[in-house]
């Protein structure tokens, strides 16, 4: 079986695929964004995303299974419409962005995502559009983002947040949002070749944190405090930023 044996790799690896299943399975999957980032650390961007895209998929398939119980149909069929929009405008262009272009991408949306967290601002769509245009546009938005970098999540926030869904709720309903996403990014990646031996190797070594990850964040959803857990991680996406912009530049 062939895998990346860079040890460099495994030490942003882990972490990175550990808080994102504890995001995942009991925060909303925020920090779903902080994963290829810190992978970029020590691997280029677009390997960084096809590693990881494997075991985003098997997260999902035990975290949105956990929440099935809250799931909401109606508003998933207002989602995955502008979703799939634009994951493939982001299939059309993945191949034409270098890989610095894309750490400088990634890296811009680490800082600013981590920026407007920490500072408590929250941004909300407060247009008068049509439902229906509000969702298009946000999760077209957001399956774009998710395709470059699997950071679909900010978008996603922007859309619900204002609609004061309960916790476990808006939990359940991304977890299972984010695992169509991801099994329909499949295809893309596949395409473009990024699904290849390598990627899908290393991804199986690291496989086994994903559920670890799920049921953590699942256990912690009513244990921890979540302001202390999203400051520390923000803090950390935004080094983490910083560095991949510096790197690229």
């Amino acid at each position: 079986m062939e895998f990346i044996t860079n040890p460099y790799f495994y030490l942003a690896a882990v972490p990175a695929v550990l808080l994102a299943g504890i995001s995942k399975g009991g925060f909303a999957g925020g920090l779903g964004v902080l994963a290829v980032p810190l992978m970029a650390l020590a691997i280029p961007a677009p390997q960084a995303a096809s590693v990881m895209l494997p075991i985003l998929c098997l997260m999902d398939l035990v975290g949105s299974w956990s929440y099935h119980p809250h799931w909401d149909y109606k508003l998933l069929r207002r989602l995955l419409p502008g979703a799939v929009l634009g994951i493939g405008v982001g299939w059309l262009l993945f191949r034409h962005i270098s890989p610095t272009a894309l750490n400088l991408i990634i890296g811009g949306i680490a800082i600013l995502f981590a920026l407007q967290r920490l500072a408590g601002v929250q941004l909300k769509d407060t247009s008068r559009l049509p439902e229906w245009l509000r969702a298009g546009w946000w999760t077209s938005l957001s399956g774009f983002t998710s395709t470059l970098a699997h950071a679909g999540g900010p978008p996603m926030m922007i859309y619900l947040l204002p609609k004061q869904l309960d916790k476990t709720v808006l939990v359940a309903n991304l977890t299972l949002y984010f695992a169509m996403v991801n099994y329909l990014k499949l295809v893309p990646f596949a395409e473009l070749g990024l699904l290849d031996a390598r990627n899908l190797g290393t991804a199986l070594v690291l496989a086994p944190l994903a559920p670890i990850g799920v049921y953590l964040g699942i256990w912690l959803h009513k244990r921890i405090d979540e302001k202390l857990f999203y400051r520390l991680s923000y803090i950390f996406l935004l080094l983490t930023g910083i560095k991949l912009i510096w790197s690229a530049l």
